[in-house]
């Protein structure tokens, strides 16, 4: 334990002097251990005429530096495994995938400097320097995955706060104009059973009483539908956390303004909850 902390002390002071991301400048310092050479192993000595030589004893193994886990894949349902994520508030999907983050509840300094190397000010300040209000999103998201190493799913929630922070889009909005409302959960069941919730009318009809129209259904990844009166729609994330638990996003677009924004984001919140104690409460085991 005391060797890992070593470590990741030894990362954030070069953080600290060269400006480069976590996976960077632990990619580094990894790449120097390996390249510094090792005390050749003594010649063993000769054997007696008539006796066995024996093996000269091993040279201990080098320690390995300590395991830091690497960004874990990420889906449009989900953050980076073992991120903590609020069910109910935090951003969504990467915006290619679902839309925007609305990001209302901005997440902790603590856990974006541990996932991203940088806190929120420090964010603010590179990305102000490069330029960043004057870039689109696709831009900015992009710059930080390529040149911070940024994972895409933290990319995209450093594009949005900075963005709002900025005052390029409003907590529900997306840049170009648009409102939307999001909403996850994470539910103890697996993950086909989570998008058959979505998927299958009669399972649907008990936690959303909503009428839609199945746009695409994609098992076990992703659904897509127009909302009740077709002037909005629904995009679905699915991610399994395990064989029996699994994670759910819903981004829904194209909404008229801030209010119904807010409102839609209440409601999905109730709905999703309503969704949870159905599927871990009913005795159905598809």
């Amino acid at each position: 334990m005391t060797h890992q902390r070593t470590f990741k002390d030894r990362v954030r002071s070069r953080m600290a002097k060269t400006g480069e991301s976590y996976t960077t400048a632990r990619r580094q310092l990894l790449a120097r251990a390996q390249a510094t050479p090792t005390e050749p192993a003594a010649p063993a000595a000769p054997a007696h005429p008539t006796t066995p030589a024996a093996a000269a004893p091993a040279e201990p193994a080098t320690p390995a530096e300590p395991t830091v886990p690497a960004a874990a894949p990420i889906s449009a349902a989900t953050g980076p495994a073992g991120a903590s994520v609020p069910d109910q508030a935090g951003p969504a999907a990467a915006e290619t995938a679902t839309g925007p983050a609305e990001q209302t509840e901005r997440i902790s300094d603590a856990l974006l400097s541990e996932r991203t190397g940088r806190a929120w000010a420090q964010w603010f300040a590179l990305l102000d320097e490069w330029g960043g209000t004057g870039r689109t999103h696709t831009e900015i998201a992009r710059w930080l995955v390529t040149t911070h190493e940024v994972p895409g799913w933290w990319a995209q929630t450093v594009t949005v706060g900075y963005e709002q922070a900025r005052g390029l889009r409003a907590p529900g909005q997306r840049r170009g104009g648009g409102f939307s409302a999001n909403g996850s959960r994470t539910v103890a069941v697996p993950v086909r059973r989570l998008f058959d919730a979505f998927a299958d009318d009669a399972l649907r009809r008990r936690w959303l009483p909503e009428d839609v129209r199945v746009r695409t259904a994609t098992a076990p990844k992703s659904f897509r539908a127009d909302w009740t009166d077709g002037s909005s729609r629904i995009l679905v994330g699915f991610a399994a956390a395990g064989e029996s638990k699994s994670r759910v996003a819903v981004q829904h677009e194209k909404l008229a303004d801030a209010e119904q924004a807010a409102r839609l984001k209440a409601y999905w919140r109730e709905r999703l909850a309503a969704l949870k104690q159905l599927l871990e409460s009913d005795g159905d085991p598809r």
